[in-house]
Order: structure tokens, then C-alpha cells, then sequence
């Protein structure tokens, strides 16, 4: 009886440590990536003798979080996906609203938000509408940032001009590489958006 015991005791010992292993798989924590810091631009070129008004860029609901998305367009080009492991440190939308203002305060005469409740001569609107890797191949793959911008002018209440822009960047095939690739075509596509708007408002 007491082997008996014994034996008993030994099975239910294993069960418990075979059993702490069939628990859920402990996982690291995501990386968090975002566009890197500001660049620092000098206050004049090109010169915008305005203020803006720069609401916080709108975007799809597909891009409408902080998960970073990519497209196996060799495979199916209609079906985003996100990386399990890697995101963005906030929706795309509200990194890049941070880049254009840090950007267009430096062209402009100033840039007010929607929450300061200050007068501005026009507002700027971005719909973002792409913000995603996308992958030609398993082995290649390129960064894409698609917008369409709108300059509305606050006194007339009309709309001034209004453009679409795209941007691609060749990236590595994986998520380091879509962020840094992705921070690059942001900067390039902002320094567009200045660029057109200088031209739209030149006096």
C-alpha cells in the first residue's frame, strides 16, 4: 500500500510539471518603432507668407492604428497584413501629423492646431490613404506613402488647391526595414507637400 502511495505521488508530481509546459508560450514584448527624430530645417526656404491650420491627417480604417501593414502583392495584392511582432509607436496618422507640423513651422509664418483656438489664413488637410510595405517578391519589397492634401482657404471658406502624392522607397524584406524606409518616404512626401503649398500660396 505505502509503494502504492508512493508511486501515486510520483505520477501526480509529473503531471503538474508536464503541465506548467503546456501553458501559453511566453512571448517578448513587440518592437516599437516610429519616424525617427525631427530633421531640422532653416526657418525660410521655401518661404509660406501664411499661417496654417494643420488638423490631425485623417486616414483609411485599415491604416486607422498603430500596426504596422504590409502586402505580399505577388501572392494577394487586395489582403493587408500586419506583422505579429513589430508596430508603430502611434497610427501612421498621428506620426505623420507630428512630421508636418515640425516641417511647416519652419517654412510658415506659424502653424495653429484644431485645439489652440488661434486664427490662421488657411488650413492644410491630409487624407492618407496608403502607408504600408508592399512585397514584389518574397526577397523584395518597397515602402509606400499615398495622400491626397487639401488647401482651404479659412476667410472665403473655399478650397484653394487640392493634390494627390505618392511616394515609394525600395525597403528590406522585413519590419526594420519597412520602418526606416517608410520614415524616408514620409520625409520626402512632407518636403512635396511644402513645396506645393509655397507654390499655391505665392503672393
Amino acid at each position: 500500500m505505502l509503494k502504492y502511495s508512493k508511486c501515486m505521488f510520483l505520477l501526480i508530481i509529473l503531471s503538474v510539471m508536464a503541465g506548467c509546459g503546456l501553458g501559453p508560450e511566453k512571448r517578448d514584448p513587440p518592437a516599437v518603432f516610429d519616424l525617427g527624430p525631427q530633421r531640422s530645417h532653416a526657418a525660410a526656404a521655401p518661404a509660406i507668407n501664411a499661417t496654417l491650420l494643420i488638423s490631425p491627417v485623417s486616414a483609411s480604417p485599415w491604416l486607422d492604428s498603430p500596426n504596422m501593414m504590409y502586402r505580399l502583392t505577388y501572392r494577394d495584392a487586395g489582403r493587408p497584413e500586419a506583422y505579429a511582432q513589430h508596430r508603430w509607436a502611434m497610427s501612421p496618422a498621428l506620426l505623420l501629423t507630428e512630421r508636418l507640423r515640425s516641417r511647416f513651422a519652419s517654412a510658415t509664418r506659424g502653424v495653429v492646431g484644431t485645439q489652440d483656438g488661434a486664427q490662421a489664413d488657411y488650413s492644410l488637410r491630409i487624407e492618407l490613404e496608403d502607408f504600408s510595405q508592399s512585397f514584389d517578391t518574397a526577397e523584395t519589397s518597397k515602402a509606400n506613402v499615398r495622400l491626397r492634401a487639401s488647401l482651404i482657404n479659412l476667410t472665403t471658406r473655399a478650397l484653394h488647391a487640392q493634390k494627390s502624392f505618392s511616394v515609394e522607397r525600395p525597403a528590406a524584406p522585413n519590419a526594420p526595414g519597412a520602418a526606416q524606409s517608410l520614415a524616408a518616404a514620409s520625409d520626402a512626401v512632407v518636403d512635396e507637400l511644402v513645396a506645393w503649398a509655397a507654390q499655391s500660396l505665392k503672393k
